[in-house]
């Protein structure tokens, strides 16, 4: 295992900066996600640890040995791509032997390695098929049986899911989950995908633009978004953003939007109290929005009249797409609603999960 660190790291193609001065370590044993929408920079950060980019500035570090100058084959490191990278012309097994073979291992260490691989990730059955034969979930198995077999130090994993379909990839993160924990290795794994990104990592990394936006233990990011880009892009459906400004009456702070007002609990206004008269977006997550008729009052339960545009029954909830006055917003509700399109509704809006960003700076309060 390995301490992976990177310092003030910039990387530029030509005019055009893709990663800009970050600093980050992935701690030995560490599941460590680099989250973000395409063109962030994380996968520019992901081969500048592998050393199949060279960093403009900045250093890299695995365990304590800076590698900038170290050839990717001699990092101890195993990359695994989304497009599986197998050679088609050879066996499950020869692909799985291949990188042993290059480094001279004896063929009886070859064998016992493969054969303890292929048996952990469930294809021993698979060793004489070539890649055309298997289905995509087989070959991403092979492609990470592959790197395991090196047993290096550091594993990267480059969007690994991305070209399953839906079902297989919840399977294959179970999967992935399970294999860190056998592995007890260090894992940097780069994907768009937050709902990924949110269910394996031990921590993740908000990026954007080239720049870490935030960095945490998955439920503190989703708790505690830093900035409007982080609170937008963890979670979904995605959290609702009104445009509203906070004003005090008789010692109480009332957050005011268009053709609604909500009352900000004891326990926020403190916190919020600096926020007043200033322009604000204010946040709320779907799934603290209740469909009233349901719910019914609850502490800091308040009321939110709005008209139903769309009703999206996925099984364990409905969605409602609805507007309040010129907003937009999405609703997660229980699924006995009666909830029909066009048609009036008034929501309960949990306020002990407000989230309150200034609306020049998307910092939050």
């Amino acid at each position: 295992m390995a301490e992976i660190r990177l310092v003030e790291v910039t990387k530029r193609f030509g005019s055009n900066t893709a990663v800009d001065r970050i600093n980050l370590t992935a701690q030995e044993k560490e599941f460590l996600v680099l989250v973000g929408p395409s063109g962030c920079g994380k996968t520019t950060t992901l081969r500048m640890i592998a050393g199949l980019e060279e960093t403009t500035e900045g250093e890299v570090y695995i365990g304590n040995r800076m590698v900038n100058n170290v050839p990717p084959k001699d990092r101890d490191i195993a990359m695994v791509f989304q497009n599986y990278a197998l050679y088609p012309h050879m066996s499950v097994y020869k692909n799985l032997a291949f990188g042993l073979k290059q480094r001279k291992f004896p063929r009886s260490e070859i064998n016992l390695r493969v054969t303890e691989v292929a048996h952990m990730l469930g294809i021993k059955e698979l060793l004489k098929r070539k890649p055309k034969e298997l289905s995509g979930g087989q070959r991403q198995r092979v492609a990470m049986g592959r790197a395991i077999v090196r047993k290096p130090e550091v594993f990267l994993f480059d969007e690994p899911l991305s070209n399953l379909d839906a079902k297989l990839r919840v399977q294959m993160r179970g999967e992935l989950g399970k294999l860190h924990r056998q592995l007890e290795t260090t894992i940097v794994y780069v994907t768009h995908d937050q709902i990924e990104a949110m269910t394996l990592a031990d921590r993740i990394v908000v990026m954007h633009n080239g720049i870490i936006m935030q960095s945490g233990a998955p439920m503190d990011v989703y708790n505690n978004p830093k900035n409007l880009f982080v609170a937008g892009f963890i979670g979904s459906p995605a959290m609702n953003f009104f445009d509203v400004r906070i004003t005090a009456e008789k010692g109480t702070l009332r957050v005011n939007g268009d053709n609604f007002q909500l009352t900000i609990p004891a326990g926020l206004q403190d916190r919020f109290l600096q926020a007043k008269d200033r322009e604000l977006v204010l946040g709320i997550r779907p799934e603290h929005i209740y469909d009233r008729s349901i719910k019914g009052s609850f502490a800091g339960g308040e009321p939110l009249k709005a008209t139903v545009e769309v009703v999206e029954p996925i099984g364990s909830q409905v969605i409602l797409l609805a507007s309040c006055g010129s907003e937009n917003l999405t609703a997660c509700v229980d699924p006995q609603t009666r909830a029909k399109p066009n048609a009036a509704i008034e929501f309960l809006v949990d306020t002990n999960h407000l989230h309150l960003f200034d609306k020049q700076t998307e910092k939050a309060y």
